[in-house]
């Protein structure tokens, strides 16, 4: 459905990022090699969030990532410690437009969906029912991905970021059976991701930590995130858990 990425480490240019390796981002916009089912290219927009010495910023384009000057010419001058991209595949009948593209950003954290939300929107009904009006009206987008940020957001004022993520991958398949969640999480010091039937990877030794759709090299350090886990990653730092199992 999507590509993502998410990078802590040594400070480095945020188009490093995307564009380096021989499978990198840019290159899985329109040769991705693990997409399960959920489409051929990844060419609906991009975004790139990151967290640097002179805060925080975020880039979103809806055209093709390989399409767009600024990747190279204006991301090449921005360094960060703390980078989260992302890749858009468009599901049926959703908007391809700039709001639509994830990062999905509030107060310091990013987000970002790879997979679908079976039976969008109505499926999704009795848990954004749940929310305040104020928390619907900041919907980016009318898309399955913004309006799971506007959940998991709500969930993160009270609980810790692997807890926010388990008990909205397990209350959104309860109302919309079959969903695809591989969801991706970051606030500039740690990463938090899902793997629910998509592919994710992992790089993480004592000074980087990488979480990852796809490889976008040939590092042996890679590591495949087994189905139904989910990951808590920072430099120095993995832990990966069975999504059945309640994180205390």
């Amino acid at each position: 459905m999507c590509r993502h990425l998410g990078y802590l480490g040594p400070v480095r240019s945020v188009s490093s990022l995307v564009t380096e390796g021989p499978r990198s981002l840019v290159r899985q916009s329109w040769a991705p090699k693990d997409m399960r089912g959920g489409g051929t290219i990844n060419a609906d927009g991009f975004g790139v969030a990151w967290w640097g010495a002179d805060g925080f910023g975020r880039y979103r384009n809806p055209a093709p990532i390989w399409s767009d000057p600024f990747v190279t010419e204006g991301l090449s001058h921005i360094g960060a410690g703390a980078v989260m991209a992302s890749l858009r595949s468009a599901t049926e009948g959703m908007p391809v437009e700039r709001s639509a593209c994830a990062p999905f950003t509030r107060d310091g954290w990013a987000f970002s969906l790879n997979g679908v939300v079976r039976g969008w929107p109505g499926s999704l009904v009795s848990l954004a029912e749940r929310l305040p009006v104020a928390e619907l009206l900041r919907l980016e987008s009318p898309t399955d991905a913004a309006a799971l940020w506007v959940l998991l957001y709500s969930r993160l004022r009270s609980s810790r970021p692997e807890q926010a993520l388990m008990r909205l991958v397990h209350e959104v398949l309860d109302v919309a059976p079959g969903s695809r969640l591989n969801l991706l999480l970051g606030n500039g010091s740690g990463l938090w991701a899902t793997a629910w039937y998509h592919s994710l990877w992992t790089l993480v030794d004592e000074d980087v930590a990488v979480v990852s759709s796809e490889p976008y090299d040939d590092d042996p350090r890679w590591r495949q995130v087994p189905d139904r886990h989910l990951v808590s990653a920072r430099p120095g730092h993995l832990i990966v858990s069975p999504m059945e199992v309640a994180v205390s």
